[in-house]
């Protein structure tokens, strides 16, 4: 998720072990009708396959999918360079023309908003702030990642946030426990909310424009108090660090919803791998030299309801290996796999399904690169089983850490490989977009 230059004068000082959140002028789609939202708005750009971008994009000539994964047809001698080049220069004029137009509108005072996600199944909603949030000082330990990231993706966010010169979509941050801030997030919630909007997941996202000073100081003074881990948006925090990098002597800020850690948060769910042209009978005989493999049984029709069945299950270890038409569990990694796990890194990373798999089954066994064309990831178990299918390999599917897990692995200082975690329910695209600061939209 992006960041954005902003003035020294936003940002007051504040104790160096604490976020630093503040209000902005937000832009927002003028219409807030919740079927036009439902229309204008997307899942986050890394969410968004191809055929659901073209969808997206057909549903409203100003569909923010426009914006967050502009296309652009390749010209004749085009390299991928210049490809980028022209794509996010194509999403920046959309962005100026949709503001010229009266599309899109900008708050004519800065503000913090509540963000409630309260799914339809009667799950306990999600609720947090969103802010802009300093990028923190070289090393402070205000904000953790623990993913790694892909450089090529970093490049491409930045590019975007660059040439956009906004926000598109907001990083997701999971803060420390602070007891004050739940009391302030339930004030913020007095009245009707400013935006509504349900999600194709039977998701609803409810958000109320904070603008009470006292208000937004006792939110921004109580979150000082704490630190957080990303959840969600390494890549574009990454792209934020490299534009800063680029820019002594600035400061940057990112538009972040920050949740609590543990009741009122977030929940953690797999991120699956698929790996292209792998038979899989040639995938277990090469696991079973480090694995102990064992045969399910289950027709292609009853896999996901097998698969599910298996996450489901806290008695289970290990992950299970399918080429979506047949499915074997692997599981007693050997002493070598358990060797190939770097021994210098932290207890609470070593014992992860998802580094044995990547370490030891991914690369070890199966000798695979971590790229995005050597191993692509799968959000759902359906998309990892149907990605096997299509691309003649197979899926790897994973049961997901706990957020203590993920907590733990941040503030010992170490990453998990790309990609590891999704963390649920997810913002919506496009209905706040955070402008930098610039003279012309003030």
């Amino acid at each position: 998720m992006p960041v954005v230059p902003s003035s020294p004068a936003d940002h007051p000082p504040t104790p160096a072990a604490g976020l630093e959140v503040r209000p902005f002028r937000a832009l927002t789609f003028s219409r807030r009708d919740p079927e036009h939202l439902a229309r204008v708005s997307s899942p986050a750009y890394d969410l968004v396959t191809p055929e659901g971008r073209e969808r997206l994009a057909a549903a409203d000539p100003h569909n923010v999918v426009r914006l967050i994964l502009p296309r652009v047809v390749p010209a004749a001698g085009d390299s991928g360079a210049d490809e980028l080049r022209r794509s996010v220069e194509q999403a920046a004029h959309a962005l100026r023309a949709w503001e010229t137009d009266g599309v899109l509108e900008r708050d004519p005072e800065p503000a913090l908003w509540v963000y409630e996600m309260r799914p339809s199944d009667g799950t306990p909603a999600t609720v947090g702030w969103l802010g802009a949030v300093a990028l923190p000082a070289a090393g402070s330990r205000a904000v953790l990642p623990h993913e790694d990231t892909f450089p090529v993706a970093v490049e491409g966010r930045r590019a975007l946030l660059a040439a956009t010169d906004t926000d598109l979509e907001p990083i997701v941050l999971a803060h420390d426990p602070e007891p004050e801030v739940s009391a302030l997030t339930g004030a913020g919630q007095d009245g009707d909310a400013t935006l509504v909007v349900d999600d194709a997941d039977g998701v609803r996202h409810s958000l109320w424009r904070v603008i009470d000073r006292r208000l937004v100081a006792q939110v921004t003074a109580a979150l000082g108090r704490t630190g957080a881990v990303i959840a969600d948006g390494h890549h574009r925090f990454a792209a934020v660090q490299a534009l800063a990098a680029s820019s002594p002597g600035e400061r940057f800020a990112v538009l972040a919803l920050l949740t609590p850690m543990g009741p009122g948060g977030l929940r953690v769910r797999a991120i699956h791998r698929v790996v292209p042209d792998l038979p899989f009978d040639d995938a277990l005989a090469a696991a079973a030299r480090d694995f102990r493999v064992t045969g399910m049984a289950a027709g292609q029709d009853d896999l996901p309801g097998a698969v599910q069945d298996w996450l489901a299950d806290p008695t289970e270890s290990g992950f299970l290996v399918s080429d979506g038409r047949r499915l074997a569990r692997l599981d007693s990694p050997s002493p070598e796999v358990r060797a190939s796990v770097p021994a210098q890194a932290p207890t609470s990373w070593r014992g992860l399904d998802v580094v044995l798999a990547h370490h030891g089954l991914v690369q070890r066994s199966w000798r695979r690169r971590d790229d995005p064309d050597s191993l692509l990831v799968a959000h759902s178990v359906d998309e990892a089983l149907t990605g096997a299918l299509t691309r003649q390999g197979v899926a790897v599917l994973l049961r997901p850490p706990s957020p203590a897990d993920v907590a733990a692995v941040a503030r010992a200082g170490a990453r998990m490989p790309r990609k590891s975690t999704l963390f649920v329910p997810k913002p919506r695209t496009g209905l706040v977009l955070r402008p930098h600061d610039r003279p012309e939209v003030r």
